[in-house]
């Protein structure tokens, strides 16, 4: 089972919205061989809490637009590590001290990149991958 294709949409106009704040190292997982309840972990860092916090608004504002909102938002405060749920994706914003600590790409190696179509934006290091696109 690879994820849907309306989450891979979903983190693909997240990834944008992310790219346009200026993210940095933006990847998509596709967990959802792994975990029962997402499809796709959407990662991006930036250097400083207010970035990560801008980034965060970006891709709300991006969502909304489309009539998402998030099941659950946790972190906003601190802007170290803002996790937004959509049920089929959820969005890791992460000060880029903290993706480094936490290495989350490292715990879900085994899991297939997805490629979120950012073209040759260098904030990105999405590659193709078999994520349903």
């Amino acid at each position: 089972m690879t994820a849907t294709e309306s989450s891979v949409t979903i983190a693909r106009h997240a990834a944008r919205a992310a790219a346009d704040k200026i993210a940095e190292d933006i990847v998509a997982l596709d967990v959802s061989e792994r975990l029962a309840l997402t499809d796709i972990f959407l990662i991006a860092s930036a250097p400083t809490e207010r970035q990560v916090n801008a980034i965060v608004d970006g891709i709300e504002e991006e969502l909304l637009k489309r009539d998402l909102r998030p099941v659950r938002r946790e972190g906003r405060s601190e802007g170290r590590w803002v996790l937004l749920d959509y049920a089929d994706v959820v969005i890791h914003v992460q000060h880029a001290e903290d993706r480094v600590f936490y290495a989350l790409e490292r715990l879900w190696k085994d899991c297939p990149v997805v490629d979120l179509e950012l073209g040759d934006d260098p904030s990105s290091k999405a590659v193709s991958g078999s994520g349903g696109a």
